[in-house]
C-alpha cells in the first residue's frame, strides 16, 4: 500500500499491486487495474519511488533461510 495526495488534498492509501498505468496530463493519474482512477498530487516519480520501497519492504520479508 502507498499514501497519496488527491487533488483536494485527501489522504488516500492505494493498493500499489492494483496499479496498471500512471499518466501526467498535467495531473497526474493512477489507473488500476480494477478500471478506477484516482488523481492526485504527486508527481509520477513520487509515486514510482513509492512502489519500489513498498516492493523492497514486502521483498524482504520474504527471504529463505538457506539450511
Amino acid at each position: 500500500m502507498i499514501k497519496v495526495t488527491k487533488i483536494n488534498g485527501e489522504e488516500l492509501v492505494v493498493n500499489a499491486e492494483l496499479i496498471e498505468t500512471v499518466k501526467a496530463t498535467p495531473d497526474t493519474i493512477i489507473f488500476l487495474t480494477t478500471g478506477r482512477k484516482v488523481i492526485v498530487l504527486d508527481s509520477i516519480d513520487e509515486i514510482i519511488e513509492k512502489v519500489i520501497t513498498y516492493r523492497r519492504k514486502t521483498l524482504a520479508g520474504l527471504r529463505i533461510e538457506k539450511g
